[in-house]
């Protein structure tokens, strides 16, 4: 199967996803918040903000993993993105560890799918089209190096942001 065959962007609410893992775009805490963070802890249910309590705080750019509870999924990896403050302040590296590291530990336990929400673009205002271009080109790196995931989804939250994804993609296609 071809690499870009791997990779699915969707429209979704990435709570419901019937997939291996699901990307949380967590804070610092690890606590539950707004955004899709809410969303994934309300589906999850109150067992899994008890074991984030466990894992205690989450440098940014990095993920930690715990079961998936309720969900579907069974497992969410918690990534901490950056605050965009102007893309002079590391953030373009501390995005690109976010996946990194979270298609690290999708390895570690040994998962075929795992979906991704656009982390960082939501109340941390990092630019959609800059996070797209990140996420899209840190899995192409990943998928291209290793066989063991199966799907990778890039689930978008609404049309605009779809639209910008697979707009970045193409892009990424013709620049191979």
């Amino acid at each position: 199967m071809s690499m870009f065959n791997r990779i699915k962007i969707i429209q979704a609410d990435i709570a419901t996803l019937n997939v291996d893992v699901i990307v949380n775009a967590a804070n610092r805490a690890l606590s539950g918040g707004g955004g899709v963070d809410g969303v994934i802890h309300r589906a999850a249910g109150p067992e899994l903000l008890q074991a984030c309590r466990q894992l205690g705080w989450c440098e940014t750019g990095q993920a930690k993993i715990t079961p998936g509870f309720r969900l579907s999924a069974r497992y969410v990896i918690h990534a901490v993105g950056p605050v965009w403050q102007g893309g002079d302040k590391g953030e373009p590296e501390l995005l690109a560890s976010c996946y990194r590291e979270s298609l690290r530990l999708a390895r570690q336990h040994d998962v075929k799918t795992i979906a991704f929400p656009a982390i960082s673009t939501g109340a941390y205002g990092y630019p959609l089209k800059s996070a797209a271009k990140i996420a899209i080109h840190e899995v192409v790196i990943f998928l291209e190096q290793d066989q063991s995931l199966e799907i990778v989804f890039l689930v978008c939250f609404d049309h605009k942001a779809y639209e910008t994804y697979l707009q970045m993609m193409n892009e990424y296609k013709d620049d191979c």
